[in-house]
């Protein structure tokens, strides 16, 4: 699943996303200063915990030591529900932004985004059961910070489409966020496993979700855009 999303990511951002937003005819320099904003941001994010800190429980490779999943729970398991509310909020804006600009770029952002979601998803759910809630409030609470992306939907698609000329750096925040979690947090834990016979299904999967995006587009691309 790592290994597809890294695909996923990097091909909608770098082969559509991006593409789209400097179609537009908005100015490339405004735009290359939001995508460094974009990267910037997302690294800020990270470091207060909002971003990732869900990312990492006991058994995700990262050598934590028994009980890490109880401690940073229990430490900042609110951060854990705020960061993830906010995060599914911002996805629900992009995708609404993707739809506005381009329907198949609205699909593929929506599928890049469940990509690297379900992973997240599990992880805070596997932290919040180790910090002593039950399975059905774990899943309540996982749930509610999900809906957020429907209310972010819902209110991006309302605004944005009376601002049409914010779409071009809605969408080069988002491929920000996209190359900023494949390269710094998802390669990372790919790279952990050096061995051939690991790296060869790594390398297939990546493709496949190149491929998968690339398909998506074809249809698009055939009419010329």
């Amino acid at each position: 699943m790592v290994s597809l999303s890294v695909g996923i990511l990097l091909s909608t951002s770098l082969l559509h996303a991006l593409p789209e937003a400097f179609e537009s005819g908005a100015d490339p320099r405004t735009l290359f200063g939001a995508l460094l904003a974009g990267l910037l941001g997302f690294f800020l994010l990270e470091k207060m915990a909002i971003l990732r800190h869900s990312h990492h429980y006991e058994g995700d490779g990262h050598g934590h030591e028994h009980g890490h999943d109880k401690h940073e729970a229990g430490k900042a398991g609110w951060m854990i529900l705020v960061g993830d509310g906010l995060h599914n909020f911002t996805d629900g804006i992009l995708i609404a932004a993707a739809f506005l600009a381009n329907p198949q770029l609205g699909i593929v952002t929506g599928l890049a985004i469940i990509a690297h979601e379900i992973p997240q998803e599990i992880g805070d759910f596997i932290v919040l059961l180790n910090a002593g809630l039950s399975r059905t409030r774990a899943y309540v609470y996982n749930l509610i910070c999900s809906l957020m992306a429907v209310v972010g939907g819902v209110l991006g698609y309302f605004t944005l489409e009376r601002g049409m000329q914010w779409i071009p750096y809605v969408l080069v925040f988002a491929s920000s966020g996209f190359i900023y979690i494949a390269v710094s947090d998802l390669m990372p834990q790919m790279q952990r496993r050096a061995t051939v016979r690991e790296t060869i299904p790594q390398v297939v999967l990546i493709a496949l979700g190149v491929g998968l995006v690339l398909f998506l587009t074809a249809h698009e691309r055939a009419h010329g855009h």
